[in-house]
């Protein structure tokens, strides 16, 4: 799957059509392309003379999200929760804003969607006065981020995990990635290339890491909660003036889960300092100044609901996840690029390369790892 080409002229006027059709509460006055997500299309909608930002239009990716309307269920039962919540926000956001972005409804039903043929389109509300990184700017954003995932986890942890679906069955479970990947690879008549063959090697060596969090579920050590799912680092808004998290952003895969992924996941995205498109794979590495300073973020709200067990299988949550993402974009490279956007032949190989050296680099600091997580208690 390639990048989606950036609108021409000629797409104002069928993305305008599209926008109209929700309940945005003025004149569109602009449509630009919005982020660089792996998924969805997403567009920015100005509204007004001023042109100021209004809306996310998004439309939503039906191959991969299967069942649209149910992860619409589950971001407007998250939504009416977390605004229950804010009546009587938590101390640890007295003095600073916290948002969730608005649902908006069709003109036609009321619905949170409309389809247009097979395209799946959504509506939500901009996090005015904000932005979101790539790549961590300084320690307090680190923190930052911590406190953005705690504060999430926080608003939604008396959430019951039943009035949520489950929109990506499989999401997260390694094991299933393990066998999808033993599946492509089984298709493949040929597969050789020296640097193929050393990601191929990596995976090896590692399958005994893989059902680590799937057992603790399976045994009850570690329950299920709802989850964010994809909390990498450009998912957390960070307020222009205050430099403090305001929002977590990108709910498609709010569902029930183990807040591990969410935290394996954050960690992997924000103490990468090269990010996960790094040109130079051998140069990544794992930085645990920046993993200390995220999770004294994170538990500074998030110790209210964390568990013996839970502190217990973060090192190994860490490790996981990193290898998994690992793992999916090589699956998609042997598969030929039908998951994740790629711009090149190999993008998805060289991705999956830089989420092996830093699994390597998470396994080399486990002391030091380990450490920071004591500490959080």
């Amino acid at each position: 799957m390639t990048d989606p080409a950036q609108p021409r002229g000629d797409d104002f006027p069928a993305l305008r059509a599209i926008a109209e059709r929700f309940e945005l509460g003025g004149p569109i006055s602009g449509i630009e392309p919005l982020g660089q997500g792996n998924v969805n299309d997403t567009y920015l909608v100005r509204l007004g003379d001023t042109a100021r930002p209004a809306a996310v239009l998004q439309r939503v990716n039906t191959q991969v999200f299967t069942r649209p309307e149910l992860v619409m269920g589950n971001l407007v039962t998250f939504s009416d929760h977390v605004a229950r919540r804010m009546r009587e926000p938590p101390r640890e956001l007295a003095g600073r804003r916290w948002e969730v972005p608005r649902v908006f409804p069709a003109r036609e039903d009321g619905r949170p969607w409309v389809w247009e043929g097979s395209n799946f389109w959504r509506a939500l509300g901009y996090v005015q006065g904000a932005q979101s990184l790539e790549r961590i700017g300084h320690s307090g954003h680190a923190r930052e981020i911590g406190f953005a995932l705690g504060m999430f986890h926080r608003l939604i942890s008396d959430l019951p995990v039943e009035h949520l679906a489950d929109t990506l069955e499989g999401f997260h479970i390694t094991p299933s990635y393990l066998r999808h990947f033993d599946q492509v690879l089984g298709q493949l008549s040929s597969h050789g290339d020296a640097e193929l063959d050393d990601c191929l090697a990596f995976v090896e060596q590692r399958r005994s890491l893989v059902p680590v969090l799937e057992q603790a579920k399976a045994s009850g050590e570690l329950r299920q909660r709802p989850i964010h799912g994809d909390p990498k680092i450009n998912n957390v808004m960070l307020d222009l003036q205050a430099d403090r998290a305001v929002a977590l952003v990108d709910l498609d895969t709010v569902k029930p889960g183990l807040v591990h992924y969410d935290i394996g996941d954050c960690l992997r995205s924000a103490c990468n300092p090269l990010g996960e498109e790094a040109d130079d794979w051998r140069a990544v590495h794992f930085d645990v100044g920046l993993c200390d300073l995220l999770l004294k973020g994170y538990g500074s709200v998030a110790s209210s609901f964390l568990t013996d067990a839970d502190y217990r299988h973060i090192p190994a949550a860490i490790r996981l996840i990193s290898f998994e993402l690992g793992l999916r974009f090589l699956t998609d490279h042997l598969a030929g690029d039908v998951y994740f956007k790629t711009r090149h032949r190999g993008h998805n190989l060289r991705r999956a390369r830089v989420q092996f050296k830093l699994t390597q680099s998470i396994e080399e600091q486990d002391a030091a790892i380990q450490a920071v997580v004591a500490a959080m208690r």
